[in-house]
């Protein structure tokens, strides 16, 4: 139920209108995090129409789009209103950061639009597959989603009255909220930002005791300082660790040996909550566990006197679901005396990480299968595009995750919203895209703001003592190689044919090696084909025959 905070009273309760239950529209996501912008949504079949309803705590003019990397530009857009003289709308599409220009084709329909206690609600609807150069094409992966508003009819400059955020809109998974809701709090208290461009900050805690096991539903970050909170991580901490402490992260310190995560939370994310039948146990035996929250600072301006408070809530509940979670980090090893440089001035440059799991019997016996149900991809400044190939017998069979936009504002875990196994023996290939057209010098794999990562959570169940996965190319016997000397895909091609140096963990850090992995070639991310079914409705025929396959053929649609 899309319950706002209304204007007019403040507390007055919200509305039949805009809350009634609707069983064509079953989904919905705030859009913001003060829950001003609510957008539900629904559709009978993939080949047909989507129905939205955007609902928003303002009686001015009201836009939501369609974007592929989170702006404006190359947004698909619609605006609309309720004004002196009725109801407004139309179809637009976004050239620039300037007015969305009128759409030739309005594709979009309005259903109806009204005012209720200072909020507009404005349903609409399309079709899923509109061939419409001008329609940004849905599909079976994450969208990012754009909205906007004003306080009047008159269509200007929405000022800070936007956002973005990235849902599945076609591969929903349905949640729940417990009724015995509490959460636990990980975070600093009044800690002073040191004066420097990256600090790392770890604090090695320990939650109340829960007699029981229970299941962690819900992260919500908890952001005092947007500018300068980068990234926060919390992990699982081995039973070495038995003392709280707060100190700078990598130092030599025992916390440095927790690496199993638990919550991940990246630039511009929002509140991730987890499918009705999965959660992160805590509690019962594992009440003697500590665990380490690191939180990247990044502080370009070097601004000094910042005090922080920012962190993770940890919703919990004793309503126990059916699967508990793990989370596995993929791609390329943050921290390594083997180089792994992008050279500058180079708008494409592709580094490569691996995970054979072959390794994993190593740790465990039997290795179970991997049921893979979200993702969150994660670079620095530099990074344009993510993927995550799926191989099995050496060939690719899959994405696991797929950003051919990734935007550095907005790290968003995301549910896949159909699972995605992955057997003993399978590889993880993470493929990282840098520009770097605007450094004179080379850009480093490692921890630094201004550094370079290529990482891939991979959020699955059941949970499993695997927590770390990752490579870098050994380079141990390259001959020096000045980057300026050499083509920026000739770089790249030596370095990805490299055997890979395979690290994985366990929760307890014990490690083991692959010294001569390799980097498998990855297929190209497929586009969606549009033709034409019928021109009046302007319905795209879908490629996709029967019910049966819908699923697995939506597994090579991406985003174009």
């Amino acid at each position: 139920m899309c319950s706002l905070p209304p204007l007019l009273p403040l507390f007055l309760a919200w509305t039949t209108v805009a809350g009634a239950t609707d069983s064509t529209m079953p989904f919905m996501e705030y859009l913001d995090r003060d829950r001003l912008v609510c957008l539900k949504w629904g559709f009978d079949n993939l080949q047909g129409n989507i129905t939205f309803q955007l609902v928003v705590n303002s009686t001015g003019w009201v836009g939501f789009g369609l974007s592929p990397n989170g702006g404006m530009k190359g947004s698909d857009i619609v605006i609309g209103g309720l004004g002196p003289s009725g109801s407004y709308f139309t179809d637009r599409y976004a050239t620039g950061n300037s007015m969305p220009l009128v759409d030739d084709q309005q594709n979009y329909v309005l259903l109806s639009m009204s005012e209720t206690d200072g909020q507009t609600t404005m349903t609409f609807q399309r079709p899923i597959k509109a061939c419409d150069d001008k329609d940004f094409h849905i599909t079976a992966q994450p969208i990012k989603l754009i909205y906007a508003y004003g306080t009047t009819d008159e269509i200007n400059y929405h000022g800070s009255r936007r956002g973005t955020k990235e849902v599945n809109l076609l591969n929903y998974m349905p949640r729940t909220i417990p009724t015995d809701s509490n959460y636990l709090s990980a975070k600093v208290e009044n800690f002073t930002v040191p004066a420097t461009p990256t600090y790392y900050h770890c604090k090695v805690l320990k939650f109340p005791k829960l007699n029981t096991k229970h299941h962690i539903y819900q992260i919500e970050p908890v952001i005092e300082n947007h500018d300068v909170v980068h990234h926060m991580l919390l992990y699982k901490c081995p039973p070495e660790v038995t003392e709280p402490y707060e100190n700078r992260c990598y130092v030599g310190d025992i916390g440095d040996l927790c690496f199993n995560v638990v919550a991940s939370w990246g630039s511009g994310g929002g509140v991730f909550e987890f499918p009705e039948n999965v959660g992160i146990p805590i509690g019962g035996e594992d009440n003697d566990t500590f665990y380490r929250l690191e939180i990247h600072y990044s502080n370009p301006e070097i601004k000094a006197g910042i005090k922080d408070s920012s962190g993770l809530r940890l919703y919990y509940s004793a309503q126990l679901r059916t699967h508990d979670v793990g989370i596995l980090t993929t791609g390329v090893l943050v921290r390594s005396e083997l180089p792994y440089n992008i050279p500058p001035k180079t708008s494409q440059f592709r580094t490569y990480g691996i995970c054979d799991t072959s390794q994993f019997s190593l740790h465990m016996n039997p290795v179970p299968d991997l049921s893979v149900f979200a993702v969150l991809l994660h670079t620095h400044l530099a990074g344009r595009k993510i993927r995550v190939g799926h191989f099995r017998g050496g060939k690719q069979i899959d994405f696991l995750g797929l950003d051919e936009n990734y935007n550095f504002e907005l790290q968003q875990t995301v549910s896949l919203g159909n699972i995605k196994t992955i057997k003993p023996g399978d590889e993880i290939v993470v493929e990282c895209t840098y520009s770097t057209t605007d450094r004179d010098g080379i850009t480093k794999m490692d921890l630094a703001t201004t550094d370079e990562m290529c990482l891939a959570f991979l959020f699955h169940y059941p949970a499993n003592n695997i927590t770390y996965c990752a490579s870098r190319p050994n380079t141990t016997f390259l001959p020096t190689i000045n980057v300026s000397d050499i083509a920026s895909d000739e770089y790249e091609s030596l370095l990805k044919n490299q055997p890979q140096v395979q690290i994985t963990l366990d929760d307890a850090s014990r490690a083991s090696y692959l010294i001569n992995g390799t980097v498998r070639k990855m297929m190209k991310t497929p586009t969606v084909a549009c033709r034409r079914y019928n021109a009046s409705s302007r319905l795209c025929a879908s490629w996709i025959v029967n019910h049966a396959v819908i699923l697995l053929s939506f597994l090579w649609i991406a985003v174009v």
